[in-house]
This record gives C-alpha cells, structure tokens and sequence, in this order.
C-alpha cells in the first residue's frame, strides 16, 4: 500500500472542523458509514469529514462522483462498494479528498454543490454501516490469551495449538448493534456454589475491546486466499466490543467454545477506517519471543511480516449511573496499543480461508480482547480485577469487579505517526440495562 496526495499531512479541508487538532475525522482519514437524517429520504451512505457527514448518495445525484462509484454509493449500505474491490475504494477516497480539499476544490460553484451535500453529525443517527453476513471472532492477543489461560490452567495458560494456529469461533451477526444501542443484561445458566446450575440475569458481564475488520471481495467456495493478497480483500477497521457474561461463558464453554455468554450482543463504532487511510500506520508485525515457533507456509508471508501490523492506540472509559447523575466524567480504566498482537490480520483472513471457507462482501473479522503485557494494558474486566478477586475503585467510592446495571463502556481508538496526521476510529459507545423479568 503506497502514500499519496491523501496522507499529505500539510493539506487542510474547507470544511473548518476537520481541521482541528482534536477531531478524529480530518481530511486524512475518510471513514465511511450510513446514517439517517430528518434531511434525508431513508438511509444513506455518508463519509465523516469533521462535525460534518457527506452524504453520498447526494454526491452522486449531483453527479460527482464516477460510474459505477455513485450506483454504489446510492445505497443502504456499504455491501456493494465492498464487492467493487481495492481500486474502486483508492478511486472514491481520491474523489473525496479532492472534493473536500481547500487547495483542490476552491470557492465556486463545485464547492458549494458540495456543501449542500453536508449534513451536522449532531442531526444523524448513525446505522450499520454494513449487511453483516457473518461473524468471526479470533483470539489473537497472546498477552490476553495468557493472562486469562493463568486464571483456569495455572500450570498450561497456553495450549499447545496456541503459536500454530489463530484460534477463533463463529458469533452470531443477527445481535451485533451500533454504537449507542442500549445492551440489555443477559439470562442463562451458570453454576452455583453447590455445584448445580442455575438460571438467572448473568452476575458477572464484562467488555471485551477489540479491533474488527470488513471484508471487501470475497472468496470463491474452495479457493484460499494466501496472506500476500489477503490485503484486497480487507475494505477497513471499526472498534468492536464484543460484550461477555462470565459466569454463563465458563459453565458453557466446555467443549464447543462461547454461545450464550456472547451472542446477546456486540456493539461496533459507526465509522469504518479503509485500509488505505491506515497506510501511513502500517507497522512490522509483532516479533515473536524466542524459542516460539515461525508461522507455517501458509500463514508467512515477508511484506507481512514487514508491514502487516498496525499501530493503534485505544483507551476503555467506566461511568456508572452515580457518576453520570453527579456530572462525574467517565474514568479510563486502560489503554492498549494493537501493535502487540501475535496475528496479523491476513494472517487470521488467510487461515480463515485455509480449508477453503468463502468469505462475503460485509463479513467481519474480530480480532478478539486486545491486551498488552503491561498491567494497565487489559482489555477487559476478567483480566484487570483478576476475576473480580481485584475490584477497580472510581472516583465517587464506588468499585467494579463486573459491570453492573446503569454502567456505560465508552471504546476510543486512534492512530498516529511522526509526519502524518492523527485520525481516529471515533468511539464505541454502550449501556447496560437490567435484565428483563
């Protein structure tokens, strides 16, 4: 993936707020989402520049946007501009940046066909951004892995397929939801302290910050894809929290793997971050530890190795209802950087694919808790109280080993690079409510 006039650092927008330090959307990154708004007629398709959203469909009836690019943009959601492949993608991002950009696009007449297609942020309501078909949820942080496999097999954290092969499982897509949808607190069953089961609202819910990835084209039924392509097939990166009931995860999990505990919901951030806004953080892949063995051929690839990972940061946000009722500000609870991850993401496309697994335009690809090996770098609550056997002490007094009813989990991510300009992957945004009767 190569730098161009996109990345270029010095370029500023005419739309004034993206030009702020502070903003998550300048004209460097170009996130796309879709959205409503009481101006428009139905869901759109918008790109986020600023406290501003572009709607696309608009764009294209206006005629600025090319071909098969506006008929794909004239939609409820990005599926179709997924399957239309890289070029298509570096084609749009192109336009925008040219559309959008003060030295590119003066005062005149295209400018202001172009700001009539602007909507404020603070008016949209922000949708799925995609038809999500399928849902895979990896286990790709070792720091993560380990530190939770100590707390149920102290003598074997990790087991012994762990450095082979990326673990994953299959989530249920139906009950992933946006940013800022209410999530309600979970039944199910977990064991009690005689031994036996019982059914009830979960005791025990926690977060999971993650990292997910879209898929852009598919892959024929049969047909691997090898990590040296793997990268045209990834469209772009959204925050994912992939919310967890403990106690019903670890009466159930034994043989099959997570059901109940996580599939009641998963929240996703509104604004997908395309691949080639990511260029400039393209980093090495984590170094593996000595002694760890090298990739099998089929999960090695060199230009992977060298430029596979990415250098994120995200912070995880705690406010509880008492907090939020004394105008308390959230607490940050932990920060973590995705530069530690022990599989790339071709990596985890390509295995997917391995045995011959089609993918589909809008399937998603988590790539599980993200943690680092430095105590404030856990990903989720299990890991950052020890079980809950550590509660976290807030501001107000109160103190957390899980979530309880009225608590809202805000996920913030962004990338930055010395000579490139700071953007963000916005925030993902959750409640907690009690569970039903």
């Amino acid at each position: 993936m190569t730098l161009n006039s996109t990345h270029d650092s010095r370029r500023e927008s005419w739309v004034d707020s993206a030009n702020r330090t502070e903003t998550d959307f300048p004209l460097q990154n170009l996130p796309i989402g879709a959205f409503s708004s009481p101006a428009r007629r139905g869901p759109s398709l918008g790109v986020a520049i600023g406290e501003q959203i572009v709607d696309l469909g608009a764009l294209s009836a206006a005629n600025l946007l090319p071909g098969r690019i506006a008929d794909a943009c004239c939609t409820q959601n990005i599926n179709t501009l997924l399957a239309l492949g890289p070029s298509a993608w570096s084609g749009l991002r192109q336009q925008l940046s040219e559309l959008l950009g003060e030295d590119t696009c003066p005062p005149g007449p295209q400018r202001d066909r172009v700001a009539a297609c602007l909507v404020p942020q603070s008016q949209a309501t922000m949708l799925l951004p995609a038809a999500i078909g399928d849902y895979t949820d990896f286990y790709a942080s070792i720091d993560h892995a380990g530190r939770v496999g100590a707390m149920f097999r102290p003598d074997q954290p990790l087991l012994p397929n762990y450095k082979w092969v990326p673990i994953g499982y299959h989530g249920r897509a139906s009950s992933i939801i946006i940013s800022g949808t209410d999530v309600r607190r979970p039944r199910g069953q977990a064991k009690g302290d005689a031994g036996t089961p019982h059914f009830g609202p979960s005791r025990q819910l926690d977060y999971e910050l993650e990292l997910a990835a879209l898929i852009g084209p598919g892959n024929r039924l049969g047909e691997p894809v090898p990590v040296a392509t793997a990268p045209e097939h990834l469209f772009g990166v959204l925050l994912l929290n992939d919310w967890s009931a403990r106690d019903i995860q670890s009466w159930e999990y034994q043989p099959l793997g997570p059901f109940l505990a996580k599939s009641f919901a998963t929240s996703i951030s509104p604004w997908v971050v395309t691949w080639d806004a990511l260029a400039p953080f393209r980093i090495p892949a984590a170094k593996r530890p000595a002694g760890d063995p090298a990739p099998l051929p089929h999960l090695a690839d060199a230009n992977d190795a060298l430029h596979g990972g990415l250098d994120l940061h995200f912070e995880i946000l705690l406010r509880t209802a008492r907090m939020s009722a004394a105008g308390l500000p959230s607490r940050k609870l932990a920060e973590g950087r995705f530069a530690t991850m022990y599989w790339t993401f071709a990596q985890l496309l390509a295995h997917h694919t391995s045995n011959g697994c089609n993918l589909r335009p809008g399937d998603l690809l988590a790539s599980g808790t993200i943690s680092g090996p430095e105590p404030e770098a856990c990903g989720c609550l299990l890991e950052l109280t020890a079980r809950g056997t550590r509660p976290v002490t807030l501001p107000n007094g109160e103190s957390r080993a899980f979530l309880e009813d009225g608590d809202e989990v805000v996920l913030r991510g962004w990338a930055q690079a010395a000579g490139f300009r700071r953007i963000g992957l916005g925030e993902c945004r959750g409640t907690i409510f009690p569970a039903r009767e």
